[in-house]
């Protein structure tokens, strides 16, 4: 979650700012259209209310061109920064209801003395995701003819409701990704994306966002993309339920910018990466990535 000291700095940046609307109020929800709803339900809800929260507060913060939310905002959401952006129109009334199903959410919860969330997901949900904990991802990475063939051992080191935490071999940095299958943490040198993917692709949905090298700032790519297909696929003897996205953007080196076109191909269940085709004339962002096994522990 964003920092408090984060936070107020948020609050104070926009308080500055006069081109946007009166702030968002919440539309009223009535707690008692969830009280049948066990808590598990609810829970799922209140994430799902919270993920869309997330996606329209990003989408005006880069529309109006602060880029405040990207310096702090995980997959959690702290309202108070989200509402202090003062959208206009239909995001404008979309966060208000938002706002007020998450609160009414909230007090279902409340009243039926639900537990903290489960942070692993259910051993019911899990089964239904094309990965399970101790699967070995093994990919192949080509980036340019001298390098050759590069290696990348994902192990699968929790399923959790939002996250997927993965060790990478050797060495067993961690790797984790949301359930989108946008990365959130890699080890130093690795392509990284955020905010690019949503839950529930669609075929021709839209998407945007940043691709990045960790640990060098000055190597960023502003990517938008669309879903081109969707449906089921085996890959490394797996069945996924695939979405493959058509991307293109810019990809920035200091003041030096250049184009980048490829395609990603992602599990919509899990948000794992089966497939990544980059090209551009700036190096980091040249990568054929592709899943070629997927090695279950032995039993």
């Amino acid at each position: 979650m964003v920092s408090s000291c984060l936070a107020l700095a948020v609050l104070v940046f926009l308080s500055g700012c006069s081109s946007r609307s009166q702030h968002v109020a919440p539309e009223p929800a009535d707690p008692a259209d969830f009280a049948a709803w066990g808590c598990e339900r609810v829970d799922d809800e209140i994430d799902r209310v919270q993920q869309r929260a997330a996606d329209v507060a990003y989408a005006v913060d880069e529309r109006v061109g602060n880029n405040i939310l990207a310096l702090g905002m995980g997959l959690t959401v702290f309202w108070p920064a989200i509402l202090a952006l003062r959208p206009d129109g239909l995001e404008a009334a979309e966060l208000g209801r938002l706002k007020g199903r998450y609160e009414a959410l909230r007090v279902a919860s409340h009243r039926q003395d639900c537990p903290p969330p489960r942070q692993a997901l259910s051993a019911d949900a899990a089964a239904g995701l094309p990965v399970a904990v101790g699967d070995r991802l093994h990919y192949e990475d080509r980036s340019d003819e001298l390098r050759g063939v590069q290696r990348l051992v994902l192990k699968v080191d929790g399923l959790l409701r939002n996250e997927l935490q993965f060790l990478v071999e050797p060495g067993n940095e961690a790797w984790l990704q949301d359930r989108a299958g946008n990365v959130i943490t890699a080890p130093s040198g690795a392509l990284a994306w955020q905010r690019l993917l949503r839950r529930d692709l669609a075929l021709g949905q839209l998407v945007a966002g940043d691709m990045r090298v960790v640990g060098d700032p000055l190597a960023r790519a502003r990517l938008r993309g669309q879903v081109m297909a969707v449906g089921p696929q085996t890959v490394a003897d797996r069945r996924f339920d695939v979405a493959v996205i058509e991307l293109f953007g810019d990809a920035q080196r200091g003041e030096a910018s250049t184009r980048v076109d490829g395609s990603m191909v992602v599990d919509r269940a899990s948000g794992v990466l089966l497939r990544l085709d980059l090209k551009s004339a700036q190096s980091p962002f040249t990568l054929q990535r592709r899943l070629v096994r997927v090695e279950s522990p032995a039993p």
